[in-house]
């Protein structure tokens, strides 16, 4: 079994909370807008870390993480990717791809947004843990984090942080 913690549009911004969640997980995944190389080097000194850059990020950040990731994850595939859609409405920059060739999770950042919704037709789950990063429309900073245990998904929770004013 992985405990997974996944993140996304941190903007530069980490803090010793989100670090308090990253010690519990043995993976971090970050979805985009990182904002910074400091936020990825303070999880990497700590955990495992997979991540994209998102539409924030300059030069620096994009020439250490790609902009679609894709892996698998004991049984399950996984694509990360920070401006995605979710179902229903995706991207046209992965609609085609992911038509052809769902992985059974795929997940995104970019719209600040928690979201987690299966996508029936093509037989996925899509997550989008929202923003953990101060900067941004969002009232509530969030995260997510699960477990992956062979094929299965599960243990799902939302971290929510303190209103922001």
């Amino acid at each position: 079994m992985t405990n997974i913690l996944l993140l996304s549009d941190t903007h530069g911004y980490m803090d010793a909370n989100i670090l308090k969640y990253v010690q519990q997980a043995d993976e971090v995944w970050h979805a985009g807008d990182i904002g910074d190389l400091k936020v990825t080097d303070a999880i990497k000194k700590l955990k495992p870390l997979r991540a994209v850059y998102g539409n924030i990020d300059g030069t620096e950040i994009r020439s250490e993480f790609p902009e679609n990731n894709r892996f698998i994850c004991e049984d399950v595939e996984v694509w990360i990717t920070h401006i995605g859609g979710y179902p229903g409405a995706y991207n046209i920059r992965v609609r085609e791809e992911i038509r052809i060739n769902p992985p059974k999770l795929f997940i995104c950042g970019h719209s600040h947004i928690l979201k987690v919704m299966p996508d029936k037709k093509l037989n996925l789950l899509h997550m989008n843990p929202g923003a953990v990063g101060k900067h941004g429309f969002h009232k509530v900073r969030t995260m997510l984090r699960f477990t992956i245990d062979g094929s299965k998904i599960d243990n799902l929770e939302v971290i929510e942080f303190e209103k922001r004013h």
